[in-house]
């Protein structure tokens, strides 16, 4: 087992012990298991996936959306520090699909280079929270 600490500016989501965890990357997704070279990179927006036991099936993992921050990993110890994240059971769907939507309408609207950036940033970001929201429909959760 490797130790996870998934931190935000508003403090730790998650700490504990964990088999696998799944990042986004600049380079791709990553997976880290126990014994994991020592490694510090930044994450990107996207879904980190967490396995907690070795036999758990990919319906039992846990999904956090986030956009973006720094991995580093050190003695089975996996530090992911980011602005944000969001536990898959604490996305709405629903409230997703509508935030994605108006995130869509804005970059479709945006009058200069600066707007245009700030929508597609949310654009990424309601993306991929909605992306964790389909994952947590399709699983089964174990609670």
């Amino acid at each position: 087992m490797m130790h996870l600490q998934l931190v935000t500016l508003s403090g730790k989501l998650f700490d504990d012990d964990v088999y696998e965890v799944v990042l986004p990357t600049m380079d791709g997704q990553i997976g880290v298991l126990k014994d994991h070279m020592p490694l510090v990179s930044a994450a990107t927006n996207g879904v980190i996936s967490i396995r907690r036991n070795e036999r758990d099936r990919d319906d039992q993992m846990e999904f956090f959306a986030t956009n973006g921050g720094v991995i580093e990993v050190s003695n089975n110890v996996l530090k992911v520090i980011v602005d944000e994240a969001d536990h898959a059971d604490d996305i709405n769907e629903a409230e997703a699909e509508a935030a994605h939507e108006r995130a869509q309408k804005l970059k479709a609207e945006a009058k200069d280079e600066v707007s245009l950036e700030q929508a597609q940033a949310l654009v990424d970001r309601t993306a991929v929270r909605l992306q964790v929201a389909g994952l947590k429909r399709r699983s089964h959760p174990r609670r």
